[in-house]
């Protein structure tokens, strides 16, 4: 998930829907309720420190941080993204592909009612990627509500949180307000994350509960959506945030010819499919 983050275009959820963590990623959210904020103000440390499952995320927020930082850091993929693009999204095109495969054979049946399940994800995806920036107000209670759109978008498998942003003209905004410390940027902001994780985990939970297939088939079809926004072959256009340079535009192509670079890109797809394949077959060999 760390990894992805990193990555422009590629949502943090889709990743842990890959490696299996989805539902207990939406439950560890969700057990941040009123009990527990009931339990700080008795100051009953009973509650407070097991209600949370702290268990499972404490190693998954240290574990994403790590990857944040090495792949940052120690392999740079913001710097091979600009330089071997072909490479790092022919990975990540494998591996959402592998996961669509995957959540494909995990559906009980495939009646026409999930049919126009996947159909309304992909439609649904296709607008939300073909979305024209727009000039939005850089009052506090947009702010509020760009934070709680771009995190649940973030926890919803094949939409990115940042392209969201950049939708909505406030990436760079942003940004420039973290880097700057600018804390009448950065309170609504992130209290708008809080409130979205708090409101939008709850409907995904509720959802995946009362209307699994149907969920399910529309999470497929926003991953099947994204393919085209993770296609290795694109002409991307960034732009200057403080100094470094953001992605804020993408326009697909298909190659004309078989060189090097869609060679590797094309091993870098079975390599991505492939690892999905077998962490899936190892994970049911646990179960």
């Amino acid at each position: 998930m760390g990894a992805a983050d990193v990555v422009p275009g590629v949502s943090g959820g889709t990743m842990a829907l890959i490696f299996g963590i989805y539902p207990r990623l939406i439950n560890a959210i969700k057990s941040f309720d009123t009990d527990w904020i009931k339990g700080i103000i008795k100051l009953d440390l009973d509650v407070i420190l097991h209600r949370p499952h702290f268990a499972f995320l404490i190693p998954l927020v240290i574990g994403i941080l790590a990857a944040i930082l090495f792949f940052t850091r120690v392999v740079p993929l913001p710097v091979l993204i600009r330089t071997h693009p072909e490479i790092i999204y022919g990975l990540f095109f494998g591996l959402i592909l592998g996961s669509v495969l995957v959540l494909m054979k995990v559906t009980k049946s495939w009646s026409f009612k999930e049919i126009r399940f996947v159909i309304a994800g992909i439609a649904i995806g296709h607008l939300i990627f073909n979305m024209v920036p727009v000039e939005t107000p850089d009052a506090s209670w947009f702010i509020f509500l760009s934070g709680a759109v771009a995190i649940s978008a973030m926890i919803l498998p094949g939409i990115s949180g940042s392209f969201i942003l950049l939708m909505l003209k406030k990436y760079a905004y942003i940004f420039n307000a973290i880097g700057y410390f600018n804390f009448a940027v950065i309170i609504p902001f992130t209290l708008g994350m809080i409130m979205g994780l708090v409101l939008f985990s709850r409907v995904l939970s509720w959802l995946l509960k009362k209307w699994y297939q149907e969920t399910l088939s529309a999470i497929i079809g926003l991953l099947v959506a994204s393919l085209w926004v993770i296609w290795p072959f694109q002409e991307r256009i960034y732009e200057m945030v403080r100094g470094k340079e953001r992605l804020i535009e993408t326009q697909p192509y298909f190659p004309q010819q078989i060189t090097a670079d869609v060679n590797m890109a094309a091993g870098m797809i079975i390599l991505g499919l492939l690892l999905v394949l077998v962490i899936n077959f190892l994970s049911a060999g646990e179960t």
